[in-house]
């Protein structure tokens, strides 16, 4: 710190040094002080604004360059998420969802695709009906993989860097949500009246709606940033006619 400290007045005192001599220069050539100080409190007035320019725009690209860092490591998570729960919750969850070979067909990515298509992709997975048949077999499974999974989602939710991904932390919380309501109901999910079993289906697909967007959108960030992560996403891809991480 000290050393830190004495390398900016070392530089500080050269610099206001070669002006002094800059000024002495011009005043022994053209003896003219009143033209000296003229300019001199023109060209002070005139750094305050070039101090603010300075600092707004620097302040501006730090406070970019911050929020790009923030979202690379948000992805990062993101993609944990899915290697840990998410594509494991795609699948489960497309045995409720009536008409699911519809919505397989129309988010079956490939290598060829480009922003356009993953923009089509995501409205397509948004305006889809999402029928839910609840299967109380599943839903039994569902509930204890979900529960075996508490723990990674808390500690997800305990990222500070989700401030910056609202869609993402809305994704949790809804997969959350519905691991809560699936817990409390533990022993009796083979005999809930109906209108429980609709609560839970409008749980389900609020979230497996929101992990179809993010997974759609997360892809389309590996295929612009990361292509050879991209390939393995487009491989084992649970919309995928045959989802295998093998390359045939």
């Amino acid at each position: 710190m000290k050393k830190y400290f004495n390398w900016r007045l070392s530089v500080s005192l050269i610099l206001i040094s070669a002006s002094l001599a800059a000024y002495t220069i011009h005043y022994l050539i053209f003896r003219d002080l009143h033209h000296i100080f003229l300019y001199m409190i023109g060209d002070i007035a005139f750094l305050f604004l070039d101090v603010l320019f300075v600092v707004l725009l620097i302040e501006r690209l730090l406070a970019q360059r911050e929020k790009q860092t923030i979202l690379k490591k948000l992805n990062m998570v993101i993609g944990t998420f899915f290697s840990e729960v998410g594509l494991e919750l795609l699948k489960r969850f497309s045995t409720f969802v009536g008409e699911a070979t519809n919505l397989r067909k129309k988010l079956e990515i490939n290598p060829n695709w480009r922003r356009s298509d993953f923009q089509k992709a995501m409205l397509e997975a948004k305006n889809f009906s999402y029928t839910i048949h609840m299967k109380k077999p599943n839903l039994q499974d569902l509930s204890k993989f979900l529960l075996s999974k508490r723990n990674f989602l808390l500690r997800l939710l305990e990222n500070p860097n989700l401030l910056e991904h609202e869609r993402f932390t809305d994704l949790l919380w809804a997969v959350f949500h519905l691991a809560e309501e699936l817990a409390f109901r533990e022993d009796k999910l083979e005999d809930l009246p109906e209108s429980d079993y609709q609560h839970l289906a409008g749980d389900l697909k609020r979230a497996y709606s929101q992990i179809i967007s993010e997974w759609i959108a997360y892809t389309g960030h590996l295929k612009e940033s990361y292509p050879f992560l991209f390939s393995l996403a487009a491989r084992i891809n649970p919309f995928g006619s045959h989802p295998s991480a093998i390359v045939s």
